[in-house]
């Protein structure tokens, strides 16, 4: 009968794609970790893993056991769970996965209140793009993940936090005395730096905008939005960063003005993601209070 431990194997091998480095990140010696495949293939009757001195594929027959392999542990984790969500609110660790645009800003302000309150909750923190969050919720690597809607989370669960408008950003000699409000009809697009392609910051900052996705052609695209402040403060260009960022970004730095950018919002939604059967989604509303009093204008 094929084991538990086989089967965490097989999927740390599917991950990686590197018997060495799956061995490591389960703890396990290569050669232990080969031969529980080795017989977990046997027991199957047939290959999962195509493997060589040079590379590792998971063959046909592999993805469909893969797949149903993912499942499988998905289920079990959840069993394993079920008995702490009758424990002690927030007694057990948990995974949670962030954007860059988010978790710089919220993090810092809801995090001691966290540790106040729940001392022996330990929070293991992720920092990625949505489009891997997502990925990697599904497969239940994470409990749960902070995106910024609209983004596409077909089959998963959603609790918004936060909602919240962008601020144009330039530096002082840019920005004419007085002015509180712009449009983006008014934006000097030429002259607007967003981040690369792939942060769904992005899309949304185009979105609010009503502006196709011709910045690919920008001069500079940068991975951060402290960059694109730093750039702003040089006088290389502007910038549109959302509310959450402008006390860490911009309070501080008497180069630089914050306008804020009068287009229909809220332009993007700040909300917690999980499974639909997760099974501590009481936890996850306590951390949500938690968050919005943290992110509360009156705090």
């Amino acid at each position: 009968m094929i084991s538990i431990k086989q089967i965490n194997y097989a999927l740390a091998v599917a991950k990686t794609l590197h018997f060495k480095k799956a061995a490591e990140a389960c703890h396990v010696s290569q050669s232990a970790m080969s031969t529980a495949i080795n017989e977990m293939e046997k027991q199957l009757g047939f290959q999962v893993f195509e493997r060589n001195n040079k590379q590792v594929l998971i063959t046909c027959q592999g993805e469909t056991f893969i797949n149903k392999a993912q499942v499988i542990k998905l289920e079990l984790d959840e069993l394993h769970q079920l008995g702490q969500a009758e424990s002690d609110p927030l007694a057990s660790p948990m995974k949670i996965g962030v954007i860059p645009t988010v978790g710089p800003y919220l993090l810092p302000k809801v995090l001691p209140s966290v540790r106040s309150t729940y001392p022996n909750f330990k929070l293991h923190i992720v920092e990625e793009q949505s489009h891997m969050l997502v990925d990697m919720v599904r497969r239940g690597e994470l409990d749960t993940a902070i995106l910024a809607l609209p983004f596409p989370i077909d089959g998963l669960m959603s609790f918004e936090f936060w909602h919240e408008d962008f601020y144009w950003i330039s530096h002082k000699d840019e920005c004419p005395l007085g002015v509180q409000e712009i449009t983006s009809n008014e934006l000097e697009l030429e002259k607007l730096m967003l981040l690369r392609d792939g942060h769904c910051l992005k899309d949304h900052v185009l979105e609010a905008c009503q502006l196709k996705n011709e910045q690919d052609e920008q001069e500079f695209a940068a991975t951060s939005l402290n960059t694109l402040i730093q750039m702003v403060a040089g006088k290389i260009g502007s910038t549109l960063v959302p509310e959450m960022a402008l006390e860490q970004l911009v309070a501080n730095n008497s180069e630089i003005r914050a306008v804020h950018l009068n287009e229909p919002g809220p332009h993007r939604n700040i909300a917690m993601i999980f499974r639909p059967n997760y099974v501590r989604v009481k936890e996850l509303e306590i951390l949500k209070s938690m968050f919005c009093q943290a992110l509360s204008p009156d705090k």
